[in-house]
């Protein structure tokens, strides 16, 4: 998509705040579109495919994984970019970068490591994804990290402390002044919860941990179930249940793409830093469709997240971040020697963030592997 083409809101190359450090441009490719490739090409969104999103990876081959989720995420995305007249390009780089920092063994990992890391700033997994195209990716002569567009880091970060904001520059600006990001952030903030409701409740009844009866009681999933029977009503389950999650992901999309419009022509913005001036975010669902959507994610905690089957791996996978951490920050040198060096001369604060970008670099089996070994 060309500038031309572009809403005069969205965000356009020739007014970014540009790279942390000066290169020519690419020959052939937006710089938006080269930030893609840059995330694409990472150690880090290749580890994402051996890292848990609701199922750990030797549970199965054919639930979703963080790769998985973030490909999903970009293209529903891509989808309400499009149609928006917003930057395509943009959108998709932040939606594939989002999870870059996620720890190995999903939510029950990241909440484990940042109670290890309590008493020396904590952890967070947006800002660890911050961090990992700002620092930790070590692929380029000339930098250390990506090196990505202002706004392509402005949309990984989702969320931040003010304390943490004013460590950040210019990307933790708009959490201090209590601005809101670009349209193409707000788009993969969102896609983000989008994918994740709906492929988990086809995760989770491929598992056998949810029901069509449970299902049914909430009322985006009822709503589909009802058409599909209308129209095909000898599907067998697993069919059934793809055709209702389509559905459910094509209804949600569409209703947020249309509120949205109704957003920006009632708020008149005329360029992005209007976007950023509103008082609260313009891409949004309808009030009827977020009750709904926030009903799913409710009933996905109590009946799939906090299932006896996942408390029993949640328990498991606290154990070993404990013990990997306390391993690791006890004896440096059981670290690999990039990670042993980076951390001798620092004090305990800088020694524990030099363990947890390890520990949170790990996929599912690494970390499983990892934590055989140090309790052989």
């Amino acid at each position: 998509m060309t500038p031309r083409e572009l809403a005069p809101y969205a965000a356009h190359e020739e007014q970014s705040r540009g790279r942390r450090y000066e290169e020519p441009p690419s020959a052939y490719r937006s710089e938006y579109q080269r930030d893609r490739d840059r995330i694409i090409h990472s150690t880090a969104f290749r580890r994402l495919v051996y890292k848990t999103q609701v199922f750990v990876n030797h549970e199965g081959d054919l639930y979703r994984t963080r790769l998985t989720h973030s490909l999903e995420v970009s293209q529903i995305g891509r989808t309400i970019a499009v149609a928006l007249q917003l930057n395509e390009a943009l959108t998709e780089a932040i939606c594939l970068a989002h999870d870059l920092g996620h720890t190995p063994f999903g939510h029950a990992g990241q909440d484990t490591l940042n109670a290890c890391m309590r008493d020396f700033g904590g952890f967070e997994h947006n800002l660890q994804s911050l961090r990992v195209v700002d620092e930790l990716e070590a692929k380029y002569a000339d930098f250390r990290g990506l090196n990505l567009m202002f706004e392509t880091r402005e949309g990984i970060l989702k969320h931040c402390s003010a304390r943490n904001a004013r460590e950040l520059g210019d990307v933790g600006e708009r959490f201090l002044e209590r601005r809101q990001p670009g349209l193409e952030a707000q788009i993969a903030n969102i896609a983000d919860a989008i994918a994740y409701n709906n492929h988990d409740v086809d995760d989770g009844f491929r598992a056998g941990l949810l029901s069509l009866e449970q299902l049914r009681t909430q009322p985006l999933f009822e709503a589909q179930f009802l058409e599909v029977q209308r129209l095909y009503p000898s599907l067998e389950d697993r069919r059934l249940i793809y055709e209702i999650n389509r559905r459910m992901i094509g209804t949600v999309v569409t209703d947020l793409i249309e509120t949205t419009r109704t957003n920006l022509e009632e708020a008149g913005p005329e360029s992005i830093d209007d976007v950023r001036d509103a008082d609260g975010p313009l891409v949004a669902m309808s009030d009827e469709m977020y009750a709904q959507h926030v009903s799913l994610k409710k009933f996905l905690n109590k009946h799939l997240y906090t299932h006896e089957h996942k408390l029993e791996m949640t328990k498991k996978v606290k154990v070993m971040i404990r013990e990997l951490f306390a391993a690791y920050s006890s004896d440096i040198n059981s670290m690999p020697d990039e990670y042993a060096s980076a951390a001798a001369d620092l004090d305990d604060a800088g020694r524990a963030r030099v363990v947890a970008d390890y520990i949170a670099g790990m996929t599912d089996r690494y970390a499983i592997a990892a934590h055989e070994a140090i309790v052989a």
